[in-house]
């Protein structure tokens, strides 16, 4: 029996499978010291618990409009307006079971079969698999690291088609966490502009940036880049509500429509419970996201401080979300144990194998000379963990 073609060429993703590998061995009694986490080690604050409970309580545990309910959707019209200065109606606005049920909803809305969607490499794993289910065609844009993995519109230009449909924009990035200046998105909004694109700005990590400078939505800053873009966001990395699965997207009226109308086939409703919860994190208390950012500044401070201080590694400093892309190129090719490093998965294997530290492999997102490390996770499990991997890279030859 031949089964779906396209299913058969998604490959599985490789954060998710290397994170429940070290989930396997911790629960064997191995001392493993894990830095693939995509989500938060914080607990979800109070109020929004509490929020939580009295929704159940008050029997708020029915269906709900496909879309999301309207308290959801007038509280981020709300934050659109207090944080990006972006003006949306409630009609503009879809909730969804995550940033990445919208990402799939704009897919299937926007795309036709061979519609090209440039994304920038290293890039987030789900977003080739969830072009290419959509019938598009992921079209990879490379990025130097001495420009901190940035887009530029010479590397853009070079790629884009008269099949171009849309552009990917993640700012912060996962999984670098670089971020682009005002500068920089006016020229991407220029290109845009220039070639009738549509641009997919993903700012889910747009409350955990650590300098001077605030977030910038790229939609903010014309008529023009606002009519051309979707924005998505959600509550799972601000919040620490990565398992109470609530994103949202902004678009046209048109395409938000559309993604409605798939969305109300698929999967209907995100949780009610959770999208009442979702309300109080985005309109009540913020103090714990600021005590949550500035954790992981430290974090992030001693993590980058330490991998270039280990002989062969190095990395730049991320401006925001939780991870660090780190330079391996010096070690490939060369032994440990009598075993050759050929890439960065076989380093990741073997760094877990021989020191009990759980990675990420930079093939994961497209780039062979890196892994990511996450500091979404204890200061004492990064000092032991960078100890083991310094330990590690010292043994090979």
């Amino acid at each position: 029996m031949m089964l779906s073609k396209k299913a058969m060429e998604i490959s599985p993703s490789l954060t998710l499978a290397i994170t429940a590998k070290a989930k396997k061995m911790k629960a064997e009694g191995i001392d493993v010291i894990g830095f693939g986490a995509g989500e938060p080690d914080f607990n979800t604050p109070k109020n929004i618990q509490q929020a939580a409970i009295k929704a159940i309580e008050a029997g708020q545990t029915r269906y709900t409009a496909a879309s999301g309910i309207i308290e959801l959707k007038e509280a981020v019209v709300n934050k659109f307006k207090k944080d990006n200065n972006l003006t949306y109606k409630t009609s503009q606005i879809i909730i969804s079971t995550g940033a990445k049920q919208c990402l799939a909803n704009i897919f299937q809305s926007i795309l036709n079969p061979g519609d090209e969607v440039l994304i920038g490499a290293p890039y987030w794993v789900s977003y080739p698999e969830l072009v290419q289910l959509a019938d598009g065609v992921p079209t990879f844009v490379d990025t130097e690291e001495s420009n901190s993995f940035k887009l530029t519109i010479e590397s853009l230009e070079k790629a884009v088609t008269k099949k171009t449909k849309a552009m990917i924009l993640n700012s912060p990035n996962n999984p670098t966490g670089t971020a682009y200046t005002k500068e920089e998105l006016e020229k991407i909004a220029t290109f845009a502009q220039k070639h009738d694109i549509i641009i997919i700005s993903d700012e889910i990590y747009e409350k955990l940036l650590y300098g001077e400078s605030g977030h910038i939505s790229i939609a903010s800053l014309s008529e023009d880049a606002y009519n051309r873009t979707i924005v998505i966001n959600g509550v799972s990395k601000a919040y620490a509500m990565t398992g109470w699965r609530i994103g949202y997207a902004a678009a046209s009226e048109k395409i938000t429509s559309l993604m409605s109308n798939i969305q109300s086939h698929t999967t209907s409703n995100p949780c009610s419970i959770s999208q009442y919860a979702s309300v109080e994190a985005l309109n009540g208390d913020q103090s714990e996201v600021e005590k949550m950012k500035q954790e992981f500044k430290k974090r992030r401070d001693f993590m980058v401080d330490k991998i270039n201080s280990i002989n062969n590694l190095s990395c730049v400093k991320p401006e925001g979300a939780f991870y660090v892309m780190v330079n391996i190129s010096k070690v490939l090719n060369k032994e440990v144990d009598g075993k050759i490093i050929k890439d960065s998965l076989t380093f990741s294997d073997l760094l877990l194998e021989k020191e009990k530290v759980a990675v990420i492999p930079g093939i994961a997102f497209g780039v062979d000379d890196f892994i990511r490390l996450s500091y979404a996770t204890s200061m004492e499990n990064i000092e032991k963990g960078l100890n083991r991997i310094e330990d590690f890279v010292n043994g090979i030859k």
